[in-house]
């Protein structure tokens, strides 16, 4: 008989956790066995919208009760590295949503507790399961563009409460602790996770920040990161008060041999002396279509988690939104490694 995973959520303070149960649910060999959080009107709706069986309090009390095989972290990005220690310790696999954490010493540390339990870790970042952005990801490595020289990626929207997110989930975004800053630390990250991907680290960072729109206390609502590397530049736009939809194919890539980037469900293809081609996006492999999905794959093959979920993508991800952050704050580029 198939293995059935027991799996267990710590926290579901971030909204993206609903939509990774729904995911959860409709794999065989899981078992959606329980639930930590401090707000009863989430843990209700875990338990009433998906069939979580336990309920506790707090996801410190889940962890002392229960056998678990994987944790779900739905937690505030800088609770994260509690999570993961906790949840490594006791031997289960963990997968954390978007951004990997709030500072870089908490993503090191999440690294560390990984690697010295011999457990997975996977940083869910939606991307990875967006199929357009994958065939420009295989394309871009494949070489249909040569060498890469910029890399852009604009996340953008009107705000959180704006857009309609749940007050567990915009009261900690515009908390600089416990999200690491505002629009910086939530959507700098896409680009920045992607930049890792494709570029690894940079040499120097120089990040901005500023509150241009929003008349309530948040820590920023609009920054940007450009990144150095010796034969590119890497460009993070984030924007949490953008009213409309993007006016150009996002994100875009430039390299010796032509474009690409993805419009809409498209990818959009640019080569020196041909037609510009627009191409639809190759269907995602099974195992790799969502993060729950590719998480158990992978536990179950030994396969270690690869692009840009990978805890060290991640976490140069983290290195590249700090040294953001720090040279937004002081003003000054930074050179890295930052720490």
């Amino acid at each position: 008989m198939a293995k059935v995973y027991r799996v267990g959520l710590a926290a579901l303070v971030h909204d993206h956790v609903w939509w990774e149960l729904d995911k959860w649910s409709k794999l065989p060999n899981v078992a959606l066995v329980a639930a930590g959080d401090v707000n009863p009107p989430l843990l209700e709706r875990a338990q009433k919208d998906f069939g979580v069986q336990r309920l506790y309090s707090s996801w410190q009390e889940m962890l002392e009760k229960e056998e678990l095989d994987i944790v779900q972290c739905a937690s505030e990005n800088a609770v994260h590295v509690e999570v993961v220690e906790a949840a490594a310790a006791k031997g289960c696999h963990v997968v954390c949503e978007k951004p990997m954490a709030a500072r870089l010493s908490q993503a090191n540390r999440m690294v560390a507790a990984a690697a010295k339990a011999g457990v997975q870790l996977m940083i869910n970042w939606p991307t990875a399961w967006n199929p357009a952005i994958n065939t420009m990801a295989q394309l871009i490595n494949d070489g249909a563009i040569g060498q890469l020289f910029y890399f852009k990626q604009r996340s953008a929207h009107n705000g959180p409460k704006e857009i309609g997110c749940s007050e567990y989930f915009w009261k900690w975004l515009y908390d600089e602790t416990l999200n690491g800053a505002g629009a910086l630390m939530d959507y700098c990250c896409y680009a920045a996770d992607m930049m890792a991907y494709f570029l690894g680290l940079p040499k120097v960072v120089t990040g901005f920040r500023g509150v241009f729109v929003k008349d309530y206390p948040v820590p920023d609502d609009n920054a940007m990161i450009i990144a150095k590397y010796d034969h590119a530049f890497g460009v993070a736009e984030a924007c949490w008060t953008q009213t409309v939809g993007y006016a150009t194919p996002n994100p875009v890539a430039y390299g010796t041999g032509g474009s690409i980037g993805v419009w809409k469900d498209k990818v959009l293809l640019q080569q020196p002396g041909k037609e510009p081609k627009e191409i639809d996006p190759l269907p995602l492999p099974q195992g790799r279509r969502t993060g729950p999905e590719y998480l158990v794959h992978c536990i179950e093959t030994g396969e270690p988690i690869e692009g840009f979920c990978s805890a060290k993508v991640s976490r140069d991800a983290q290195e590249i939104l700090e040294a953001g952050l720090i040279s937004a704050d002081t003003g000054k580029a930074v050179e890295l490694p930052v720490s």
